[in-house]
């Protein structure tokens, strides 16, 4: 069933919520929502009281290596991790206590080109179990999307993977035998819709049915939620096989939609 997951997203050792596809490391563009006072061990210590496993730590650029690892420190086991992860560094932050590493830009070339023989080095690395593909999706419109590519066996997709803060689009596109491809090698998908991150205007529901009728892995969803009711939304359109992140509208990262209390309560709740 539909679970809320919660996220720490660091930028500069601070923790931030920003507008997808706005960061910049000089902070030319970068669009913030919210930064708050508190450290990432705040967060990550509330998340391991209340029980919500599988949530991500998310290294938005450089000098955000300290606070991660004090966040996974006090949850071992209990976080996820990416931001930068290659095959290079993914089983220093197992060791360092992600439950798994989270992994986008290193499985592109520099001309965003998809290659799944790094995806496969990498599973081969750390095990598949442990292993979790970001695609963040950027929507395109359907008669733009006939740049050859891994799923062309599909019809019409209406996203691609964008790469490097979600400001490059690749030739990977969401379809199912794309997200079949992926699985092989990933025990989880994390799926952000970049065109509406950190906006609090409403998830983009076709994404999150195609997810749901794909089912093929644990996927959660990150996008656009506003409120308590978008967890129903994406659990009757996902039929209960995608979970839900909410960030900027949470009342912990400033927001006024959603309350982190009653997210909490709807993981405890017998549905």
């Amino acid at each position: 069933m539909t679970r809320f997951r919660p996220c720490i997203d660091l930028a500069d050792g601070a923790v931030v919520q920003l507008i997808g596809g706005t960061y910049a490391d000089d902070g030319s563009t970068t669009i913030t929502n919210h930064r708050s006072e508190r450290p990432a061990t705040y967060f990550a210590e509330r998340y391991r009281e209340d029980g919500l496993s599988g949530g991500h730590v998310i290294k938005l650029g450089p000098e955000n290596d300290a606070s991660a690892r004090r966040a996974l420190a006090v949850w071992p086991g209990g976080l996820q991790l990416g931001g930068g992860v290659n095959v290079t560094n993914a089983a220093m932050w197992l060791e360092a206590g992600a439950a798994a590493v989270i992994v986008t830009s290193s499985l592109f070339d520099d001309r965003g080109r998809f290659h799944p023989q790094a995806l496969a080095r990498l599973a081969a690395e750390v095990g598949p179990d442990r292993l979790v593909v970001d695609l963040s999706a950027r929507r395109v419109p359907t008669d733009d999307t006939d740049t050859p590519g891994p799923a062309d066996r599909d019809e019409a997709p209406r996203w691609v993977v964008a790469m490097d803060r979600w400001q490059r689009l690749t030739n990977l596109k969401i379809t199912p035998s794309a997200l079949d491809d992926v699985a092989e090698h990933a025990g989880e998908l994390l799926v952000h819709a970049a065109d509406v991150e950190g906006r609090q205007e409403g998830v983009d529901i076709e994404l999150v049915s195609l997810l749901g009728e794909w089912g093929g892995r644990p996927v959660t969803y990150a996008g656009g939620a506003r409120s308590i009711e978008d967890l129903d939304l994406v659990a009757e359109h996902s039929k209960g096989r995608v979970d839900l992140t909410i960030g900027s509208a949470l009342d912990i990262f400033g927001g006024t939609g959603a309350s982190y209390d009653e997210c909490v309560a709807w993981n405890r709740r017998e549905r």
